[in-house]
């Protein structure tokens, strides 16, 4: 054998031990949880033959308790570039088969790379996050490495789309990164994201608590909204991936993928025109009108299980991605609270940098009152709403289907928040407040004077409705130019796509600023 020959040998050789990641018992351990391996999931994730690696020899580079004698090419991460649907894509894919998927100092140096590399090339970053979190063995080189990862992510955010797969542990300053990027995806019943274990919460509270019950995916999902997909299984979580990436540009420079589609854009929906109830505090499934006007009936929801009396999403329109912001009657009655002004905020802020027209449909009646909320900081929580809705400058197209009062008025994309074409259902009604409520401030001091109950009864039935044919109805609004048109509601899907057409032009830019001052 030539010197050549035995150098591809060794090359040979070297590959396919660093792709066997921490050996066989380990990959075993693995899979015996019901996880993939880092490369596994690659190859789910990327277009077949298309993954190209990058920096598979690098060691690591630590002597502290008798780590140089525990030597892996890689070092406990894959990173690479490669295609999904042919467009491309640079992944780093966490291997806890070999130490446990620590960040060491090299390990970040590889994350570092890769993801300069997207933000050089413009095309999204993939990170599938399986870690024990920094490496106890180097000190401080793991935490500096996480802070050279979460500066990239920082500098990444609204240029590129950031996708993050939490499909084991991520654990301490780890859970940083997928927060920081602009999706997070994680595993019912084998992945978790928390701060301090329950070793370090039983410490220092007394609270006795498991891994699941204090970071997992339904506590994300549900409760804390860190997570905005909760999948019940690894082959779940790639494939909403890679869904959500169907939705999304390569960067804030481009526009999202056209879908072809042979649904008809002025296909009517005669179901519309009778799912608002008589009684105006009867709820109705706002689900069923999403699925009535977007192509094909076909929405990705965004944080399905967190602040549920709001809607966000991706659905197409005529073949071009929009987000959908949509208030829930079914729940809280639609109103917004904190959690829902949040979630909505962050979605249209997301749509905005990356060029996703913004679709709002809207049925409100107001704020969550109360101690709980104003405490938690509802005014605040509301102003990111509100701010977020002014800010964008995007095409915005909003639909009142019925209520829309008070501050929520203004906040859910009123015409004077910059809001391209307004359009309201025969069923609208827009006021400071409901009937109920304004007569109750307007005339109470009249109605006491009515000393018959009955006729008291009747009095303010009578000024109830004289308020609603003074406000609660879309005419008032449509006379002053507040909305643009009011519509058929069968005709919904084909006036929002004639009005997103003929914006599909639109340039605004706001005035030159270093960064703006969103209310946090």
């Amino acid at each position: 054998m030539s010197i050549q020959q035995e150098k591809i040998k060794e090359l040979v050789e070297r590959r396919a031990a660093a792709r066997m990641g921490g050996g066989p018992k380990r990959i075993d351990d693995q899979h015996q949880k019901g996880k993939y391996t880092a490369r596994e999931r690659l190859a789910m994730l990327l277009d077949e033959g298309s993954f190209e690696e990058f920096d598979m020899f690098v060691q690591h580079r630590c002597t502290n308790f008798g780590m140089e004698d525990k030597i892996y090419d890689g070092d406990g991460v894959v990173t690479g570039m490669g295609t999904i649907d042919g467009r491309l894509v640079y992944v780093y894919s966490q291997d806890f088969t070999v130490f446990g998927g620590t960040m060491s100092e090299t390990m970040a140096m590889k994350i570092c790379k890769i993801q300069d590399m997207a933000i050089r090339a413009g095309a999204p970053l993939i990170c599938i996050n399986d870690s024990g979190g920094a490496r106890i063995q180097e000190g401080m080189g793991g935490l500096a490495g996480l802070g050279e990862i979460f500066t990239r992510h920082i500098t990444a955010s609204g240029v590129i789309p950031q996708i993050s797969g939490v499909f084991g542990p991520c654990a301490g300053g780890a859970v940083y990164s997928p927060t920081l990027t602009d999706f997070t995806i994680m595993i019912q019943d084998t992945s978790y994201m928390y701060l301090t274990g329950p070793n370090v919460v039983k410490t220092v509270t007394g609270e006795t608590v498991g891994h699941e019950e204090l970071g997992g995916a339904s506590v994300h999902a549900c409760k804390s909204g860190v997570a905005h997909f909760a999948a019940k299984d690894e082959a779940e979580g790639i494939g909403t991936i890679k869904a959500l990436l169907g939705f999304l540009p390569s960067n804030n420079r481009e526009q999202a993928p056209f879908k072809p589609t042979s649904d008809p854009a002025g296909r009517t929906a005669d179901i519309l025109n009778e799912i608002i109830p008589d009684n105006p505090n009867k709820a109705y499934d706002m689900y069923v009108v999403i699925g009535n006007i977007v192509d094909d009936g076909e929405f990705l929801e965004v944080h399905k299980s967190w602040a549920k009396n709001i809607i966000i999403g991706f659905a197409h329109m005529n073949g071009r991605t929009v987000g959908i912001i949509a208030n829930q009657p079914k729940v809280l009655a639609g109103v917004l609270d904190s959690n829902a002004s949040r979630k909505a905020a962050r979605f249209i802020r997301f749509c905005d940098a990356f060029n996703i027209p913004i679709v709002s449909l809207i049925d409100v009646p107001g704020f969550l009152c109360g101690t709980q909320q104003e405490y938690g900081g509802i005014i605040n929580h509301g102003a990111k709403l509100l701010y977020a809705y002014g800010e964008a400058t995007v095409p915005k197209v909003a639909v009142t289907l019925r209520k829309s009062y008070g501050g929520a008025y203004i906040t859910m994309s009123c015409k004077q928040m910059r809001s391209d074409v307004n359009l309201a259902w025969p069923t609208a009604n827009f006021a400071v407040m409901g009937a109920e409520g304004a007569v109750e401030i307007l005339y109470s001091k009249e109605l006491k004077k009515i000393e018959d109950m009955e006729e008291r009864q009747k009095a303010a039935e009578e000024k109830k409705k004289e308020y609603n044919d003074l406000f609660c109805n879309p005419y008032s609004a449509a006379a002053r130019g507040y909305i643009d048109d009011i519509i058929e509601p069968r005709n919904t899907r084909f006036r929002i796509i004639r009005a997103l057409e003929q914006l599909a032009e639109k340039k605004l830019e706001n005035p030159w600023k270093k960064h703006d001052n969103l209310p946090l």
